[in-house]
């Protein structure tokens, strides 16, 4: 039973063997399927005609990630570190709203319990567990917190000194009505978004307004420099040389090519190399 229980992990939780790249691409299409029914749901033209078809299929898609969410939980050591993680949370966010319908006949009349299961639409978070480097891309991001935070701070304290600046020289008789709303005017020109639901009409403040135009495109690649710093970090010192190994105890993923136990709890990889089979 316990080979079997290690073989159905590695299965469902990695992607270096047949089986496993097979399990992923079914899984996938599952998830690319559920949310389409969910947007074909939503059109009207379609939603009385194909009502049953949309419950059915609905009511298919649940049961088989149901299936899929008991065999993650029965194939790991601590279902309950899998179940509060963020992967585990999603997988149960994705079965949950539907089973809720269940109490409450009608449902679909309801606008809440359509928003519960607009829920299902975070089945397609589960896809950031199958995209190969996604690990890599959340180290550099971890990474670089601190500078990017330390950024965003800066952001803010611009923000605010030319919101103030913008509401000292237009005033409220050119649409500036407070401070907050000049620095909402400031935040929507350094991001270069722009709505234009108000401008400055005085010269001085267009040329402030020039100036924070142009300061917004030099921001604009400061975090991106510093992502791409670490991100390149990450290459050249190897870091994105792992596979799919899942550990079963713990659950740590991101794991080296060669390794053969678990870069956190130490737990054997490879069941053909657990010491305590081998005393067995």
């Amino acid at each position: 039973m316990e080979s079997i229980r290690r073989r159905v992990h590695e299965i469902i939780f990695e992607a270096d063997t047949a089986l496993g790249r097979a399990f992923d691409i079914f899984i996938l299409v599952l998830i690319t399927l559920s949310v389409g029914l969910v947007m074909a749901e939503s059109l009207t033209p379609y939603n009385g005609a194909l009502q049953h078809y949309f419950y059915y299929a609905e009511w298919g898609f649940t049961i088989i990630f149901t299936l899929e969410y008991g065999l993650r939980l029965w194939s790991v050591n601590k279902p309950w570190t899998y179940a509060k993680s963020f992967y585990g949370i999603v997988d149960l966010l994705a079965i949950v709203p539907t089973y809720l319908s269940l109490l409450f006949p009608g449902a679909h009349h309801l606008i809440l319990i359509r928003a519960l299961r607009a829920l299902r639409l975070f089945r397609i978070f589960k896809m950031l567990e199958y995209v190969d480097g996604a690990n890599m891309l959340l180290r550099a991001l971890w990474r670089s917190r601190h500078r990017i935070a330390v950024f965003g701070f800066a952001i803010v304290i611009i923000i605010t000194i030319v919101g103030a600046l913008m509401y000292v020289i237009e005033g409220e008789e050119h649409g500036f009505y407070n401070i907050p709303y000049a620095m909402y005017w400031a935040l929507v020109t350094i991001t270069t978004v722009g709505y234009g639901d108000v401008i400055p009409q005085t010269a001085a403040g267009k040329m402030l307004a020039s100036l924070v135009m142009l300061l917004g495109y030099a921001i604009i690649a400061v975090p991106t420099g510093i992502i791409t710093a670490e991100v390149m970090d990450e290459i050249i010192q190897g870091r994105n040389s792992t596979n799919t190994q899942h550990c079963q105890n713990c659950g740590a993923i991101g794991h080296l090519d060669d390794a053969r136990y678990c870069r956190k709890c130490g737990a054997s990889l490879d069941v053909e190399h657990d010491p305590q089979r081998e005393l067995l």
